[in-house]
């Protein structure tokens, strides 16, 4: 099996290893769960009127810079990176049967 994978982003495809193709991924999911974070939080407090948007994006902000919340966001990215990777290969190996194939 090669040590190596197909990233496509941008357009462009590049050879690189498994785990920075991994790597890639999970920093996408969480930069993509912070920008939905920031859309709930500063939206929220824009639209109700109640703080300026610039004021909301620092409570998003604040939001995020918190270990517990950054932590939970990257522990959530890499466990559904693994676990679709394990299930992909598990496929592969039984022939998509469920059954190791013959």
């Amino acid at each position: 099996m090669s040590d190596t994978t197909q990233l496509v982003m941008a357009g462009k495809k590049m050879l690189v290893p498994r785990l920075l193709k991994r790597l890639v991924q999970m920093a996408l999911a969480v930069a993509l769960t912070a920008g939905l974070f920031f859309v709930v939080i500063a939206g929220n407090g824009y639209l109700t009127g109640r703080t300026t948007f610039q004021a909301g994006f620092q409570a998003w902000l604040a939001f995020v810079r918190r270990p517990d919340i950054l932590t939970t966001m990257v522990a959530t990215a890499v466990v559904t990176v693994l676990l679709v990777y394990w299930q992909r290969e598990r496929e592969r190996k039984t022939g998509g049967s469920g059954r190791p194939s013959l």
